[in-house]
């Protein structure tokens, strides 16, 4: 049993004195007590994360492979996960005597946690936000972290996939997703075509509506100028009846030119035709 002792780099040995706990040498040369101190040996770890037949600790990261099993969705759907877990011993006094097993410990909480974080999300935000996932188990298990003496620096999920049955719902629900897309898709442009048309009869009854309202002002303007101009040679009560007399004859022209079989005239015509000099308002009637 040697006195004096070297550590390698990124390692570092247990000294136990008398079978309890004393100190932890990092690299470099040591020495110890004979027969009092001796080194604590890990030999359950099963050669990860020490050498030298469970003497020497790594601090290096380690790698442990969390092997796929199933896990239910919030959904209820049945998906196959592993994960890759990244760690690394920054305690070795916790990492030996706070935890049995560290390396298996590792390998079953990053499982349940694994498997607690599927649970609370549906297939379709397992499936799309990977990274998410990742992050939100690594934030859990750093409690656990510290209390082990290490520390988890990234967690990868390294498969997901899901049951054969799934897989058959899952392309039936894109196949329908799909088919209501396109459903919406042809009634949204069924509805703006409806409303295309309802603008284009919109605007044409406008235009006509403002043509029309043209040229009854066009009419009325070239009224009062005929008026305006018949005023200047007969009593303005005259040039009145004129034009007035003259819209009742062309409404005879319409009747006239109804294709009804029958077409029934009023017998006499109205006083407007009546233009006796009497009549005038006191003023005299156009010469002869």
């Amino acid at each position: 049993m040697s006195i004096i002792f070297t550590v390698r780099q990124s390692q570092c040995r247990i000294i136990e004195r008398f079978g309890k706990f004393s100190r932890v040498v990092y690299e470099g040369p040591h020495f110890r007590i004979p027969f009092m101190e001796s080194f604590k040996k890990v030999v359950d770890w099963h050669d990860v994360a020490n050498q030298d037949s469970g003497l020497s600790i790594e601090l290096t990261e380690q790698l442990t492979l969390a092997e796929a099993r199933g896990s239910q969705t919030k959904d209820n759907v049945t998906v196959v996960a592993a994960a890759s877990v990244y760690w690394r011993i920054i305690d070795p006094r916790r990492a030996v005597y706070e935890v049995d097993n560290l390396p298996s410990a590792v390998k079953d909480v990053a499982l349940n946690a694994l498997r607690a974080n599927i649970g609370q999300l549906e297939l379709d935000q397992v499936l799309s936000e990977r990274q998410k996932l990742n992050e939100r188990i690594a934030a859990q298990l750093a409690e656990t972290a510290a209390r082990w003496g290490i520390s988890f620096t990234r967690v990868e999920i390294r498969e997901i996939s899901t049951t054969d049955e799934t897989a058959t719902a899952m392309r039936q629900q894109m196949e329908a997703e799909r088919r209501r897309r396109a459903a919406v898709a042809d009634a949204a442009g069924q509805a703006q075509a409806e409303v295309k048309v309802a603008e284009a009869d919109r605007d044409a009854a406008i235009l006509r509506a403002q043509g029309r309202a043209t040229a009854i002002q066009m009419v009325a303007e070239a009224e009062a100028v005929y008026l305006a101009k018949l005023s200047q040679h007969v009593p303005p009560e005259w040039a009145a009846r004129v034009v007035i007399a003259q819209k009742y004859l062309d409404g005879f022209e319409r009747i006239t030119k109804n294709p009804a079989n029958k077409v029934f005239l009023p017998n006499g015509y109205p006083a407007l035709f009546d233009f006796d000099a009497n009549s005038g308002g006191g003023s005299s009637g156009p010469s002869a």
